[in-house]
């Protein structure tokens, strides 16, 4: 189930709404989780019920561990079964493939017959996203950070929140064991939720499935777009990226308002970045987060020299890319951002330092766009010949009919709204309009009726994937 569908818009969340507000009428503090873990399980099943024993069984089995972990005797062998088990389910489900495709074709270099019949596995939608919350409250546990969670059911609905169990962000129990233990929910965080989920219900509706068009009718043939159309298809999806994925954190982070939670921020406006550095400072900060204190900081971070900086930051970005999918091009996609961060922690760094803000932010993006283009082609072949185009100052007209058909009035009116979109223009906005009362009350009602057309425009829609479903 996603969040712009009508099954979710006109009978799940209502229903959801209804009986949160009733269970929370009735004063019994286990009634509002368990109607809350109730839901999650209908919102999660809806994919499949098999997923769902899966997840179930990683809830179990990791409850278990925490149990374990409470002790003091054998921690770190229990620690080292629950990295071994949660990441050996995300390498059965998400990478064995792969590594087979692997093992084959280095078979074929050194000549050799490997005929291995690999069945055909479906990812579970979101499993990179739950097993990285499950892991973090693991590690969190191992280290003392936080109480192990006696109650199963309690744990079972940290892990399964449905705002936010399938494409984050990444929440860490450490955030809000508080808060499933006890929480309110005011009028003024209520209007804030529902301000914040229509915000990113219209920026997925409108931007990013309008740039969506665009981008998948520049890429669709590599070899026919030129220089011109290849830098606007590069920006497009640098766009769609965004407006995909920070919409969604909108919409989650506003539906965990309506419930009494307060989910961390996950995006904060990257493309004004004027580095690399600051880039993931500003990007899926849920995840970049969770590298640093997992994974950077346990190898020793930038505290042993140079060089162990260096193989630090090229681990935790080939794991970034590795983390998004299993194909080669997130992993080039990793590795070249890790490439400029450790550029940028030498003389490039400096050099960055002396030179206007204008000139590093055009450095930022240009890195970030290249980047994108691997992220979004299915090869490196694919990728190279992209970028091919896109310095190769080819000027002829563009031979593929579908992209002159997507580039109407209607596109460049939403990319210029997505363009303003990465800049803070519409909270300040609203801060302006919210000094006043009745300028406050008009602004929620424009956005209620802007709202009320992308339902409308939803439900006459055959395109609303959602980019982050497939990690």
């Amino acid at each position: 189930m996603v969040f712009v569908s009508p099954v979710f818009i006109f009978l799940f969340l209502p229903l959801t709404l209804i009986c949160y507000g009733a269970a929370e009428l009735t004063g019994i503090k286990w009634l509002k989780n368990m109607t809350l873990l109730l839901f999650s399980l209908i919102f999660y099943a809806w994919g499949g019920v098999s997923y769902l024993l899966l997840l179930l069984l990683s809830i179990g089995v990791n409850y278990m561990f925490g149990r374990l972990l409470e002790g003091e005797r054998h921690r770190k062998t229990v620690l080292i079964l629950s990295v071994i088990y949660n990441i050996g389910i995300l390498f059965v489900f998400k990478y064995f493939n792969f590594f087979m495709d692997m093992v084959s074709d280095a078979a074929g270099l050194l000549h050799m017959e490997l005929s291995v019949a690999v069945p055909a596995i479906t990812l579970p939608i979101g499993i990179s996203f739950f097993t990285f919350q499950i892991m973090s409250y693991i590690f969190d546990v191992y280290e003392r950070r936080v109480e192990v969670q006696k109650n199963i059911f309690d744990l079972a609905l940290y892990i399964m929140l449905f705002p936010q169990l399938i494409a984050g962000p990444i929440v860490r129990y450490i955030d809000v064991n508080k808060e499933i233990k006890r929480r309110s929910t005011s009028l003024s965080m209520i209007q804030e939720g529902l301000v914040r989920f229509m915000t990113g219900f219209c920026k997925k509706i409108f931007l990013a499935n309008g740039m969506g068009y665009a981008a998948d009718a520049i890429f669709y043939d590599v070899s026919l777009v030129n220089t011109p159309y290849a830098w606007l298809g590069a920006i497009c999806y640098a766009l769609q990226i965004y407006m995909d994925f920070s919409s969604y954190s909108d919409m989650a982070i506003g539906l965990g308002k309506l419930f009494g939670f307060h989910f961390l921020e996950n995006f904060n406006y990257p493309y004004l970045s004027a580095s690399i550095k600051e880039f993931w400072r500003r990007w899926h900060i849920s995840l970049s987060s969770w590298f640093r204190d997992y994974v950077y900081i346990p190898l020793g971070g930038n505290r042993k020299g140079r060089w162990s900086t260096c193989k630090n930051l090229l681990i935790v970005f080939i794991l970034t890319g590795f983390w998004h999918g299993a194909s080669w091009t997130f992993v080039v996609w990793g590795l070249f951002h890790g490439f400029f961060l450790i550029l940028e922690r030498g003389r490039l760094g400096d050099m960055l330092k002396r030179l206007p803000g204008m000139v590093r932010h055009v450095y930022t993006l240009v890195i970030v766009l290249i980047g994108w283009v691997f992220f979004r082609c299915e090869a490196i072949g694919d990728a190279l010949v992209y970028l091919k185009a896109m310095f190769a100052f080819d000027f002829s007209a563009v031979r593929s009919l579908g992209v002159m058909e997507a580039l109407d009035r209607e596109f460049w009116f939403l990319f210029a709204l997505s363009v303003a979109g990465c800049f803070p223009v519409v909270p300040a906005l609203r801060k302006r309009l919210e000094a006043s009362l009745v300028l406050g009350w008009i602004s929620d009602m424009v956005l209620s009726g802007i709202f009320a057309f992308a339902v409308f425009y939803m439900v006459g829609a055959d395109f609303n994937p959602f980019i982050y479903f497939r990690f």
